[in-house]
């Protein structure tokens, strides 16, 4: 199972983003899907998650400015990120709790990370 994350770069504050990450092999099903995020000399946070019934939850730093949504029939978890301040640089994650055709349980993936810098 791969993840693979896209749509990082470098925008101004106020400005947006939107974060892909699409899993990929022999998935058998999807549970969670989430993003964090990592600063150097920091613990990788969580931003946001997603289940595989739609039910959101956010980090209270993101409430209001970033949406979190996942395509099923794409093995795909989104990550719009609006309104974008300068403390939300940093290097952000894609999770997902997968369950193969070769295993009895969900177990968590990890995308390559995408640097977003946000500019004053």
């Amino acid at each position: 199972v791969q993840l693979q994350a896209s749509g990082g770069g470098l925008v101004q504050a106020g400005g947006s983003l939107r974060l892909s990450c699409a899993a990929s092999g022999r998935i058998f099903s999807i549970n969670d899907m989430g993003w964090y995020r990592q600063t150097p000399g920091k613990q990788r946070e969580a931003v946001a998650a997603i289940t595989s019934g739609g039910t959101t939850n956010y980090a209270d730093s993101v409430k209001g400015r970033l949406t979190i949504s996942r395509d099923n029939a794409k093995n795909t978890v989104y990550l719009q990120m609006n309104s974008l301040k300068p403390e939300d640089t940093a290097v952000y994650y894609c999770n997902a709790y997968v369950k193969t055709h070769y295993s009895f349980s969900y177990q968590p993936y990890w995308g390559q990370g995408t640097q977003v810098t946000v500019s004053s």
